[in-house]
């Protein structure tokens, strides 16, 4: 809604001065408290039936009964506010409820700081710096512990029947766990729906990466109605693909080629480290999975004199590195990398960075599920070249594909 020229005039009419309007105690501070008592002004005549001493309100059971004063903690600082009451005590404000000491947009801002990775000690030092506010580290906990139920809620919600493709990953993190710190797997669950968007399916909080705790949740994903997935991208984690089969039996396994690449790597000496990488190239670039076995054939030629290790392990896992060459060149790189996953998984390694040990798994569910909240916020659009790769798997996968 715009707001008038001429009630912009007349608001500003007696402010001399830039501070007159933006210090502490100045007019935006002023107008903030003005305006939040008006509204409760307005739900109380709301509540009681009638204007403020309208003819309607004599003789009425309930009237109003004079003021109580409050002190909100705001983004403006301390405002503060009259809140009307009335004789029957049966007013509950809508605007700020009965024992509620901020107002809504400080309460966004606590959020959004925590969300960022910074710790409760930043948060309050950071408001009142900025904002002239103190608040306590009980209230920002309290603020940031109300998204607990949120992230729950959202973490057990019903997901769609059929997701493409998904991606499986785990970070670490450092926990108090009964007095120590310990390190923490954090695995993560990154669809693709068929409109090619992306959708985070879930975060849990193990003791350790392992194919027995994927399989718990695979189970889950299972229990929360998504029947089915048709290429699942890891990072070849030994195990992974039993605990697929087991729960997602028709499910392709794509191992994540630049996972292998850099493993093929580490047999390597600095010298022939460009030359071995280029070979390898040759082998996940090339047109088919014929021409990639061809390639694997003449990389085993040059190096396994040297380096034989590095073509046995593509050999014996070349089941779940060759699933890609079945699609084209557009939709090939999205299902031969964890790039998708390990991509969010950076920002969220930023966030952990400067937090140290959390005190728990919840904390950990806490502020993880704020991170991705905004970080999901700038997945605006679909893969590229999505509904070319849409059609190939209503073709490929037969039966369990309907296009939109």
């Amino acid at each position: 809604m715009a707001i008038p020229k001429e009630l912009l005039d007349q608001l500003l009419e007696h402010c001399d001065k830039p501070e007159d309007l933006l210090q502490q105690g100045g007019f935006l501070h002023q107008l903030t408290g003005r305006l939040v008592e008006r509204m409760l002004e307005g739900e109380m005549t709301d509540h009681l039936g009638y204007e403020p001493r309208a003819p309607a309100g004599r003789g009425a059971k309930n009237v109003r009964n004079g003021h109580s004063k409050k002190t909100l903690k705001s983004d403006q600082g301390d405002v503060e506010i009259r809140v009307p009451r009335d004789r029957s005590a049966t007013f509950e404000p809508k605007i700020v409820p009965k024992h509620e000491r901020r107002l809504p947009a400080l309460s966004d801002k606590i959020i959004s700081l925590y969300a960022r990775g910074m710790t409760t000690r930043e948060i309050q030092g950071h408001l009142e710096e900025l904002y002239h506010t103190e608040v306590s580290p009980t209230l920002i906990s309290n603020v940031t512990a109300s998204v607990l139920e949120e992230a729950k809620a959202w973490q057990s919600r019903p997901l769609e029947a059929l997701y493409p493709i998904v991606w499986l990953d785990a970070l670490h993190v450092k926990v108090r766990d009964e007095g120590q710190v310990r390190r923490k797997a954090v695995y993560l669950a990154l669809g693709v729906n068929l409109d090619g968007e992306k959708e985070l399916l879930g975060l849990w909080v193990g003791q350790t990466e392992g194919a027995k705790f994927w399989l718990s949740v695979l189970t889950e994903l299972k229990n929360r109605r998504l029947a089915d997935i048709l290429i699942c991208c890891t990072d070849g984690l030994t195990g992974f693909s039993e605990a697929v089969a087991t729960v997602y039996p028709e499910t392709l396994v794509q191992q994540c080629i630049v996972h292998m690449v850099r493993n093929s790597l580490r047999f390597t000496t600095w010298q022939d480290r460009k030359a071995v990488a280029r070979d390898l190239k040759a082998i996940y670039r090339a047109a088919t999975e014929a021409a990639g076995r061809a390639a694997l054939d003449a990389f085993a030629s040059k190096w396994d004199g040297k380096y034989p290790t590095i073509s046995a392990a593509w050999r014996r896992h070349w089941d779940e590195l060759s699933v890609f060459y079945a699609y084209p060149q557009e939709i090939r790189r999205v299902i031969y990398t964890t790039n998708a996953i390990e991509s969010m998984n950076r920002q969220l390694r930023k966030v952990l960075k400067t937090r140290g040990a959390l005190p728990s798994d919840e904390a950990v569910l806490k502020l993880l599920y704020l991170a991705l909240e905004r970080i999901s916020k700038k997945w605006t659009r679909p893969i590229a070249n999505w509904q070319a790769a849409l059609n190939r798997f209503a073709i490929e996968f037969e039966g369990r594909v309907s296009l939109p």
